[in-house]
């Protein structure tokens, strides 16, 4: 490579020189000089070059101390692409300057040569700037650490590798940093030895771990003139934070603090004096866009916004520090309190354990507030906490001891916190969601204890085709006294008949079974039923009442039913009431239930069948109804029923048809005449054969009612009792076509529990 050699134009006396370096160590970075192409360049200088060719231009740059770093700031302009390299005396490259930042060994002077990668012409600027005897550097004060310092503010010149600025703080120091007002002006902290510690452009924390004094040089990414803020505040001992006092429970009033922080990365201070150790809470509103930390004085991160319901143990008595952040593009005005979760003052009076008395109601009048409810336990207890707002919102409840720890945080698999000792316990709460608008909101809790219960009814084991055991009554548990252990129906009922989820305790509180059909109760003795048992959002309050089925699944004392068809009329007499009928067939025989299609309401019960055993055989939906139901298991076999919710009791007409075996039903002619049927209220389910040999493999069927009223719906089965085609949607008249095995079918018709004629006919389907 040749050599570009400085002309006399480019050379300065050794005396100015001289002269201009010691300027540059107490003055501000120099503003551009005018089109300088090569020769000396002083630390700060910002040289711009308007007109490199393809001979290189070489500029010189003297350090005094050893073991400095070069921040290099280069661009090339609007020409052709320009290169940067730094060498030694002996003309070996050290660096390419596009890496910003040169590492040297030695003192003395160095070159740097400006050439174009390609083309014939370009231009561009260069500055360069030293760690250790940087041109300029300005020294932060102590009052510059405090919150309430609004840092330092400036302009960084395009073209500027950056600008100084030096501190002392005692070595340990945690600080807190601000972003720098653009996201491409940046830094680093060096230690005293010149070795980085933390960079500098986005709000965090800064840990000063090795001894200074600390310097930093900020610097824009891409050279350009930026506008800046420096500002560093330290947490440990910190100084210029609005103070925060410990505030009771209920509305904080003037122990709330408040605070405003700007958009994108905002922060702010708060400081909190403890006088023992105890817990608190961290109360924030606007919550859903701020974040917040709490360090001791020494500057250890205690807690933060992700602890669990914002609770804070604190180990020691004395001065803590709560920084906010705001990490929203606006900017947020915001309350903030910290609620002395290890006093008892503002707490509410003392509540029982009682399942019988009524839900406590809790107003909360200020966006901040926590409530406390008192109550007292014993070692052992199982206790269980529900909680619901008023109005839409969510409520967040804990369980804490004397002096504010939470109880139970880990995850059980049980229901309901066991507490260690005996003594005086809270419940914390407060609402998630606050409306700026608010004034009072109120929300409901429910604290229990599910180990050997207080105020739950008792209900005994009932009867089937009975009213339930337990009639309709308040309170949200039952005791289920039992004398036999074995499979149980456990269920609750509204009113109107629906079906509420439930679970089962032991008299230690442990969950026996949980909202399913059938429980097993291992051993005799007293177990609790709670409505919504697993449900901590919900409260259900006394206002509520309900019945409660508890039947042993094996069911007794059910009248014996014929499966031929015949219907048989039955009532309805208490929501929650299970009937049952045997059914006469043996293990291995298929049946199906019929009723009428115009059956509605209470009307149109559910039917499911089980064994001798209790064992499940079937389901109404879709094998009774849809398919056919095998019998399998131990004979005899039961169909139980029970009322669709939502229905009042009412009697209900229906029946039971085996559908397998040699056909017993009355042969169904071909031709136009077909059969004539005639239905009523105790006759709506028809049953016809057609031989084998006497249908196609598709045979269509018509049916069309010819007098009165009511609707009709077709199903067809093999004789093996599987359901070939149907059943239909039930029309007054309709023609299907359905495709049918070998031997002989059945055919039922189903119609309406009204007068009404039919006529059935059916005719080869293969043929158009």
């Amino acid at each position: 490579m040749r050599v570009h050699r400085p002309t006399l134009k480019h050379l300065l006396p050794l005396l100015a020189i001289a002269t201009l370096a010691a300027a540059l160590l107490a003055a501000p970075p120099a503003a551009a000089a005018a089109d300088k192409c090569g020769g000396p360049l002083a630390f700060g200088e910002i040289a711009v070059c308007s007109a490199l060719t393809t001979e290189p231009d070489v500029f010189t740059v003297t350090t005094t101390r050893a073991n400095d770093k070069l921040f290099v700031m280069t661009n090339g302009g609007t020409g052709s692409p320009v290169g940067f390299t730094l060498a030694d005396r002996q003309g070996t490259v050290l660096c390419y300057l596009h890496a910003r930042e040169c590492q040297l060994t030695r003192a003395g002077t160095y070159t740097i040569t400006a050439a174009l990668q390609y083309g014939e012409s370009g231009n561009y600027t260069i500055s360069v700037e030293s760690m250790r005897t940087p041109s300029a550097c300005t020294t932060l004060p102590g009052t510059f650490f405090s919150f309430a310092s609004t840092g330092v503010t400036g302009t960084l010149p395009e073209g500027s590798a950056g600008t100084c600025f030096r501190f002392n703080q005692p070595v340990g120091s945690v600080l807190q940093l601000w972003g720098t007002g653009t996201g491409s002006v940046q830094g680093t902290i060096l230690d005293g030895q010149f070795q980085p510690l933390c960079p500098v452009r986005y709000a965090t924390t800064c840990k000063l771990t090795t001894p200074g004094p600390y310097s930093l040089s900020l610097s824009d990414y891409y050279g350009t003139a930026s506008p800046y803020t420096l500002r560093m505040a330290r947490i440990s001992n910190a100084a210029g934070c609005a103070p925060l006092k410990l505030a009771a429970f209920g509305d904080p009033g003037a122990q709330a603090g408040t605070g405003n922080l700007p958009a994108n990365d905002g922060v702010g201070c708060h400081r909190l004096r403890m006088p023992s150790a105890g817990s608190v809470a961290i109360r924030i509103f606007n919550s859903q866009s701020l974040f917040w930390q709490l360090y001791d004085d020494a500057g250890n991160l205690v807690c933060d916004s992700t602890a669990p319901r914002s609770s804070c143990a604190l180990p020691a008595a004395g001065d803590y520090t709560v920084i906010t952040a705001n990490r929203d593009w606006n900017p947020v005005s915001y309350q903030i309190a910290a609620p002395a979760l290890f006093r008892n003052a503002g707490c509410a009076t003392g509540t029982g354990l009682s399942w019988a008395q009524d839900a406590l109601v809790v107003h909360q009048t200020s966006a901040v507030q926590t409530n406390c409810q008192p109550f007292h336990g014993n070692a052992g207890d199982r206790v269980v906490l529900y909680s619901a707002p008023v109005n839409y919102n969510y409520v967040s409840s804990w369980l804490v001891d004397s002096s504010g720890q939470a109880l139970c945080t880990s995850y059980s698999p049980e229901d309901g916190c066991v507490l260690p000792a005996t003594g005086t316990y809270r419940v914390l709460s407060h609402l998630a969601n606050w409306d700026s608008g608010s004034s009072d909101e109120a929300y409901k809790l429910q604290v229990r204890r599910l180990s050997q219960p207080a105020g739950c009814p008792v209900v005994r084991p009932g009867a089937y085709n009975a009213a339930p055991a337990g009639a309709l009554g308040p309170v949200r548990c039952r005791i289920l006294n039992i004398a036999t252990p074995g499979t149980y129906i456990a269920r609750p009922y509204s009113a109107d008949n629906t079906l509420y989820y439930a679970s089962v305790y032991d008299s230690t509180g442990i969950r026996v079974c949980d909202d399913s059909a059938y429980c097993q109760i291992p051993a005799a003795g007293r177990y609790t039923m709670v409505l919504d048992g697993r449900v901590p959002n919900s409260v259900i309050d006394n206002d509520f009442a309900y019945a409660t089925t508890l039947l042993p699944i094996q069911p007794a004392g059910c009248p014996l039913v014929a499966d031929d068809g015949a219907a048989f009329r039955a009532e309805f007499t208490a929501p929650g009431q299970y009937l049952c009928r045997q059914l006469p067939g043996a293990a291995g025989t298929r049946v199906v239930e019929l009723q009428p299609t115009d059956a509605t309401g209470s009307a149109n019960p559910t039917a499911f069948v089980v064994d001798a055993t209790g064992a499940w055989v079937c389901d109404g939906g879709w094998q009774l109804r849809q398919s056919s139901c095998l019998l399998n298991g131990t004979a005899p076999f039961f169909a139980v029923l029970t009322e669709s919710g939502g229905n009042a009791p009412g009697t209900f007409t229906t029946a039971f048809r085996r559908v397998d075996g040699p056909p017993a039903c009355t042969e169904l002619p071909r031709g136009a005449d077909g059969a004539t049927i005639s239905a009523d209220a105790d006759h709506f389910a028809f049953c016809f054969t057609i031989p084998a040999g006497q249908h196609a493999s598709r045979e269509t069927f018509t049916w069309q009612r010819t007098a009165g009223a009511g609707t009709a719906a077709l199903s067809v089965f093999d004789a093996g009792g599987l359901r070939y085609c149907g059943p239909t949607p039930a029309y007054n008249e309709r023609t299907v076509t359905c495709t049918l095995p070998d031997g002989p079918v059945t055919v039922i018709l189903e119609t309406g529990a009204v007068t009404g004629t039919y006529r059935l006919t059916h005719q080869d389907g293969t043929t158009p």
